[in-house]
Formats: C-alpha cells, sequence, structure tokens
C-alpha cells in the first residue's frame, strides 16, 4: 500500500490514471513504493516478470546484449512511464527478453502482475494506459529499426548528439563507451567518428565530456 505523501506526487506523475478515482484507489492499494540506486539491474533476460513498475522519478534503461558484448538500447523508461517488455511479458507469460538497469535514483510503484493481468480485462482506463504505452514504444522501436537498416553510422551518430544538445544542452557529459551502447555499435568506432567531426571543428573532446560547437 502507498503511503499518503506518495499519492499526491503518483497522482501528478500519472494523471490519466488519476483521473479514474476507482482505479488509482486501487492502485494505491495494492502498489508497493520502491527506490533504487543507480547500476541496479531491475530485470535480467530470461527472467520472469512478477510486477510493473510505474516510474516516479528517475530513468530506466532497457538494452539488449549480444553475443559479442555489444549492447544496444532499445528504449529508455522516464517518470510517467512503464517498461512496454514488462507489460508484454505479464500478458503473454512469457520471460523478459532483454536487460533493464536503472540509471539514476530511481522511484517507482510496484503493482504485482495480477492486478495488471485484471485490470486488463475489467478497468477501462488501465487499457487505455496499456495500449498508448504500447503504441509509442512501438513508434520508438520501428525508428530504431529504420536507422539500424537505412543510415550509416556517422548520420546516426549526428542525429544521437543533436538529441543530446536538445535535451541537455551543448556540454555533454557521456562517454564514448555510453554513446556505444546506445547506438549498438563499438566504443573504437565511436571514438573514430566522434575525432573526425572534432577535425571538423563540429565538437571538442575531453575525457568524459563532449562540447558541441556547431
Amino acid at each position: 500500500m502507498i503511503s499518503t505523501p506518495l499519492t499526491e506526487r503518483f497522482s501528478q506523475t500519472y494523471p490519466q490514471l488519476a483521473a479514474d478515482k476507482a482505479l488509482f484507489a486501487e492502485l494505491c492499494q495494492f502498489g508497493d513504493y520502491v527506490k533504487l540506486p543507480p547500476a541496479q539491474h531491475i530485470c535480467m533476460e530470461g527472467s520472469h516478470c512478477s510486477s510493473l513498475a510505474l516510474l516516479i522519478s528517475g530513468t530506466a534503461r532497457v538494452y539488449k546484449l549480444g553475443e559479442s558484448g555489444k549492447e544496444i538500447t532499445l528504449y529508455r523508461v522516464e517518470a510517467g512511464e512503464s517498461c512496454v517488455l514488462t507489460l508484454s511479458c505479464i500478458a503473454s507469460g512469457k520471460s523478459f527478453p532483454a536487460f533493464a538497469i536503472s540509471e539514476t535514483d530511481v522511484e517507482a510503484i510496484i503493482i504485482p502482475t495480477s492486478k495488471v493481468r485484471s485490470w486488463m480485462e475489467q478497468q477501462p482506463s488501465w487499457r487505455d494506459y496499456a495500449w498508448n504505452l504500447i503504441a509509442s514504444r512501438l513508434a520508438d522501436v520501428i525508428s530504431l529499426v529504420e536507422e539500424i537498416t537505412f543510415k550509416r553510422m556517422d548520420e546516426r551518430l549526428a542525429h544521437y548528439l543533436e538529441q543530446q544538445r536538445q535535451q541537455h544542452g551543448e556540454q555533454l557529459t557521456i562517454t564514448h563507451q555510453q554513446i556505444a551502447a546506445d547506438l549498438g555499435t563499438s566504443r573504437e568506432v565511436i571514438s573514430r567518428l566522434l575525432k573526425d567531426l572534432q577535425q571538423q571543428g563540429e565538437l571538442s573532446l575531453s575525457r568524459g565530456q563532449i562540447v558541441l560547437t556547431k
């Protein structure tokens, strides 16, 4: 059960769910609050999904790990969102097909699998939330597939850096390995492409930091 002080934060983060008072009352009754530190694995590939996390703060990263050891980020889960793969696994009874890890301190409300399933059948507001989540994530995954299939790595890197600029400004605190993991390539490839951009005057590099100059 969620404590009273958390109820307001929870409702502000999930206004769509809070608008249905009966559903929100059940969310507060059956949900449990958890807090995770950065770099905490939330789900491992092949694990059973026993609950669904509704994030109220922080960021979690969902990624695939290849046999070569390369990673690729599928998507991130932010405050006001849930993991669509977890939702899918709960609905289908299948095991989790990727890895999920907290990138920052994460606060979440954990909903047991039994309630997630019953609400899908009995609560229209919950079904609407779930379908909207699935639709938005499907669009993200299609965009990722298109990038991997049709764009060169230098184009993908340029697009990635522009997204980072829009979110964080021109000074980025990020490592080459982090970028490689997000884009599904090796650190060496990213380092080479970043050095090319530096020579072109597009950015400047220092340890753990990239400054975008154009």
